[in-house]
């Protein structure tokens, strides 16, 4: 069986790797404060509004590490898609928290 070995120079960058981070982070907190609303039968305290938008804010700030590092050239850009992805997610899932408390849903 012969192997092929694939020598290069390319990394994943690390504005990539702390945009996934950040989304992650992000979209545990959203569950969480979203899960623990639901179990005080649908009060929010004011905690969770401040955790809203540290998650909104993290999730742009994830969003934008992950555009800039796309456009590094020569690098692995999984970890970009991936951290794109899940901020887009995690802005998604607040903007659809919103538009529910604003429609009484």
């Amino acid at each position: 069986m012969s192997r092929k070995f694939i020598y290069t120079n390319k990394d994943h960058p690390p504005k990539a790797i702390m945009s996934t981070i950040v989304g992650f982070i992000s979209m545990i907190s959203l569950v969480y404060a979203v899960y623990f609303t639901f179990a005080n039968k649908g009060t929010a305290l004011p905690r969770y509004g401040a955790v809203g938008l540290l998650i909104t804010i993290l999730s742009f700030v994830g969003l934008i590490l992950g555009i800039l590092s796309k456009s590094e050239p020569d690098r692995f850009y999984l970890f970009s898609y991936i951290g794109i992805i899940v901020n887009i997610l995690v802005l998604t899932g607040v903007s659809l928290v919103l538009f529910a408390g604003a429609y009484g849903l």
